[in-house]
């Protein structure tokens, strides 16, 4: 599945967080060495403020300027705009089915391909081989790692 990679440990959320914080290390790893977020993760986790869904979908401005200058994490723009916008949709999203966790058994229904379309035109930044890692690590169904389903 990793092509070289560390292979993601599995596990499911407890919360809304967990999930914010496992769709922005997807976001993050894509298109970049796996090792580095690896290491850099505890940095990200403070500069997120724990991936608190409420704390980051309410960043402002200033907010991204304080993480566009965080030498300690990696500082690119479009991701960690993502990773705020994508907390304003998953709080969105929490508050209409209860959870994210609940928005996600909505879901389950509809075939990998369909999941993979409307989550991907949801979220920012979230392309296909991501949203393939985060529903793996998330324990989400998918189907087996084959890059023509991706």
């Amino acid at each position: 599945m990793t092509a070289g990679h560390e292979i993601p440990q599995r596990q499911h959320p407890t919360s809304d967080d967990g999930y914010l914080e496992q769709m922005t290390r997807s976001i993050f790893e894509s298109g970049f060495s796996w090792e580095v977020i690896r290491m850099k993760w505890p940095a990200f986790q403070e500069a997120f403020d724990g991936f608190q869904v409420h704390v980051v979908a309410a960043y402002t401005e200033g907010d991204l300027l304080r993480l566009l200058h965080n030498p300690d994490i990696v500082r690119n723009g479009r991701k960690i705009n993502a990773a705020i916008q994508n907390a304003r949709t998953m709080q969105q999203l929490a508050s209409e089915h209860g959870s994210f966790f609940r928005y996600l058994r909505t879901l389950d229904g509809l075939t990998y391909a369909e999941r993979r379309k409307l989550l991907t035109q949801q979220f920012k930044y979230l392309g296909p081989t991501g949203l393939f890692v985060l529903l793996w690590r998330v324990d989400e169904p998918v189907p087996d790692w084959d890059e023509r389903n991706i």
